[in-house]
């Protein structure tokens, strides 16, 4: 049996742009087992988002699949798919999207509420996502008490919480110095390791892809393995 986690098969996906038509995805193939990162690097304009955005199931190919543990996105009810998508998938972006009202605590512990955990049970959860990730000390701050490398760890407690098998990652160090942003990589890799969370990270720093495990650039379309 597969051990991938996410899994795209001969995905294209072309955009109308007037009376052209841009073909920004054509055929791409990517399969992602647990407990791996990879990350993707390429132009603006590549098509890292989109690709993203198929990945997470928000939209769909023109041609091909795309399968997150073991199931298709294609088939599924807009109900069905959030469901999916909130039991499967964690996402950490540029910036943090902390509610800045919350503690880390609350941030944290909000979608598994949603999803369904008792409040109590959801707090315990979290309190101990954010021990694991240094944070046993500011627990109790709101966001703006929080360094920038503090805030995107609570995020990548967020998306954690549900205990995703995969975390798709835009930039996730984009807005931290290069001190908070090794810091964040390093916990990265305590998390893939302690919990068999799989990451994808779109990012345009080389050096974070050259810690992952798989590296690519998007390119004509295509994921080209990175060199060197």
């Amino acid at each position: 049996m597969s051990n991938d986690v996410l899994q795209a098969q001969a995905v294209s996906k072309t955009f109308a742009d007037g009376d052209n038509s841009i073909a920004v995805l054509q055929g791409l193939e990517f399969n992602l087992a647990a407990g791996t990162s990879s990350a993707i690097v390429g132009a603006s304009g590549s098509g890292k988002s989109t690709l993203l955005q198929l990945l997470a199931g928000l939209d769909q190919p023109d041609t091909g699949q795309v399968a997150v543990a073991g199931r298709l996105w294609q088939g599924m009810s807009a109900a069905q798919s959030a469901r999916w998508r909130n039991h499967n998938l964690g996402f950490v972006f540029q910036f943090h999207h902390l509610l800045a009202e919350f503690n880390a605590v609350e941030n944290v512990a909000l979608p598994a509420i949603m999803a369904g955990r008792k409040p109590s049970v959801a707090h315990d959860i979290a309190r101990q996502l954010l021990a694991s990730l240094g944070l046993q000390q500011r627990m109790a701050h709101r966001p703006a008490a929080l360094s920038g490398g503090e805030r995107q760890r609570v995020a990548i407690a967020r998306a954690l919480v549900n205990e995703p098998v995969c975390v798709l990652m835009d930039e996730p160090t984009g807005n931290l110095d290069q001190a908070n942003a090794q810091q964040v990589l390093t916990q990265l890799q305590l998390v893939k390791e302690q919990f068999n969370t799989a990451f994808v990270i779109v990012t345009h720093d080389p050096s974070l892809a050259k810690q992952q495990d798989q590296q690519w650039c998007l390119q004509k379309g295509q994921l080209v393995p990175l060199s060197g």
